[in-house]
């Protein structure tokens, strides 16, 4: 059993004994120390929002998490089973002191999580997000005497997202209705299933093919959308069924695109297809986190702004974006943060402005693929044991390579002439993770077995 406290929220394995998974003391604990923070952040406001994805564990976790709120003195509004970008919008579109969202992202089944939102529906940052830890460490908390008992109202989001999607003027819904598209979407047995079709429609798409629509929380296949999960619908494109396809995560925060002759169109390049739109149309500049591909910085010259990048994580990268102005930003785990509609990944947001942007062109997708530059992006890992100090080691790898372009905001990147290596201690796992990209994967792969070498050797 497993359960991970950070400051982004609270994730963990289903069952088990109190600390050791996420079950429902833990759930009550923690939702007891959010709502404290809010009351000393927010105190004039007793409203907060909650949603979730559908996994199995959704429905138990809903009512242990509505429950102590309406007994730590809240209204709740309760908008069931919602994305995580409906339930960012519906904390604003509510006026409330926040939001959570119950969902653990592309983890599989047996994993859960309490996602902690603000009064705009950002995720809480960092020193936000400590005290809530130290409020549940403490057990701190007061609740509602029987008189100051919140109240629960249950509403439907979707309608209010889909409305926010379509108003953007990026959005050229009759453009993509006259192209008559036909597109397929794998929503992974979880709340895609609910927002994507509605949309497409809303959209004039008539054609759609819907795969893993059911959202009962039993995921078809590894809910991570990665190309050797995603073999159902990569196969449909292949037999020339569709002209685009569209992935999501369970709670519908990333996208994942898939040509029309089958290939994918890479994670990396979703959020560099729909920069390139939005900055063909609006100028200006973008941030993406720093194991991120370079094509976006490409791209973003390319129309004459500015690229910045920012830590690791929607949070550091949002904050970079309000800072830099920025009119499009993400993740290269296919997470589009538009702020013209709100500052969180969208993948709502991420297809109306793919779709818009295929009827603007008029070209296969993967003849729009073939319009942006090649990199490959290589993954790996090092095993970190008791004895390694990994601060000490990152040093070392910063100081050697000093000669070259480094940025250490968040562990170690360094920018070679024609690649990048970046090194990070995981928040979640005993491991550096080790991300590289050059031209070919047997050049990013050969650029981060040098630096791991330096490692190895240092650590040896």
């Amino acid at each position: 059993m497993s359960l991970v406290k950070s400051i982004s929220g609270i994730r963990g394995t289903i069952g088990g004994r109190v600390g050791e998974g996420l079950n429902p003391v833990d759930i009550v604990r923690f939702t007891a120390a959010y709502a404290t923070q809010r009351r000393a952040q927010l105190p004039g406001n007793r409203k907060l929002v909650v949603g979730r994805d559908a996994r199995i564990s959704g429905e138990m976790a809903d009512l242990l998490v509505a429950g102590t709120l309406l007994g730590m003195g809240y209204d709740v509004v309760d908008i069931g089973l919602a994305t995580t970008p409906t339930t960012e919008l519906a904390v604003t579109h509510e006026h409330a002191a926040g939001g959570i969202i119950l969902t653990a992202s592309h983890n599989p089944k047996h994993w859960n999580a309490l996602k902690l939102l603000n009064e705009h529906g950002e995720f809480l940052n960092d020193a936000e997000g400590k005290e809530v830890l130290a409020i549940a460490e403490k057990e701190d908390f007061v609740f509602a005497e029987v008189d100051g008992i919140g109240k629960l109202t249950r509403a439907d989001a979707l309608p209010w997202h889909i409305s926010s999607v379509l108003a953007l003027p990026l959005v050229h819904s009759d453009a993509v209705a006259a192209c008559n598209f036909t597109v397929a979407i794998d929503c992974i047995n979880s709340v895609g299933g609910i927002a994507l079709p509605p949309l497409l429609e809303a959209l004039g798409v008539k054609n759609i093919i819907v795969l893993n629509g059911e959202p009962d929380g039993h995921f078809a296949h590894n809910p991570e959308p990665l190309p050797q999960h995603l073999t159902g619908i990569s196969d449909l494109l292949r037999q020339g069924k569709a002209d685009v396809g569209f992935v999501v995560d369970p709670d519908v925060d990333r996208l994942a695109v898939i040509c029309e002759n089958g290939d994918m169109f890479g994670e990396e390049y979703t959020l560099v297809s729909v920069a390139d739109y939005v900055l063909s149309h609006t100028p200006g500049n973008t941030v993406s986190n720093l194991s991120s591909t370079r094509a976006l910085a490409d791209i973003t010259r390319r129309h004459g702004g500015s690229y910045s990048a920012a830590a690791v994580g929607e949070v550091n990268v949002t904050a970079e974006m309000k800072r830099t102005g920025a009119v499009i930003g993400g993740e290269g785990n296919g997470g589009v943060i538009y702020p013209a509609c709100h500052s969180g990944r969208d993948a709502l947001v991420g297809i109306a402005l793919f779709l818009s942007l295929m009827a603007e062109r008029k070209m296969k997708v993967s003849e729009l693929r073939r319009t942006y530059p090649d990199y490959f992006i290589s993954k790996n890992r090092i095993d970190l044991t008791p004895e390694m100090d990994v601060d000490k080691l990152l040093a070392e790898v910063k100081e050697l390579y000093k000669n070259e372009r480094v940025n250490d905001i968040d562990g170690v990147k360094i920018d070679f002439k024609d690649g990048w290596v970046h090194l990070r201690k995981s928040n979640t796992e005993p491991i550096i993770r080790v991300y590289s990209e050059a031209a070919t994967k047997t050049e990013a792969d050969a650029l981060a077995q040098r630096v791991m070498q330096v490692i190895t050797s240092q650590k040896g």
